[in-house]
């Protein structure tokens, strides 16, 4: 049971990731006023970025964390 909640949560993550970066890749297209998304995709992943950036040795361990967390298998 804790097997097939491990592979939904597993799926979701990968369907979330594929339209954050299809989302990046219309705004790159059709520019941050598109229409049919909601903000701006680009600038809110870029400041997560620096966010992450500024805060050093904790923002490195963060993004070694998030790391291990999608690449397990």
């Amino acid at each position: 049971m804790l097997d097939s909640i491990v592979g939904v949560v597993r799926k979701l993550t990968e369907v979330g990731l594929a339209v954050v970066a299809l989302a990046v890749v219309l705004q790159v297209i059709f520019g941050s006023n598109a229409a049919f998304l909601p903000g701006d995709v680009v600038g809110n992943v870029t400041g997560i970025v620096a966010a992450l950036g500024a805060n050093g040795l904790v923002g490195l361990a963060a993004v070694a964390v998030l790391y291990s967390i999608f690449k397990r298998n």
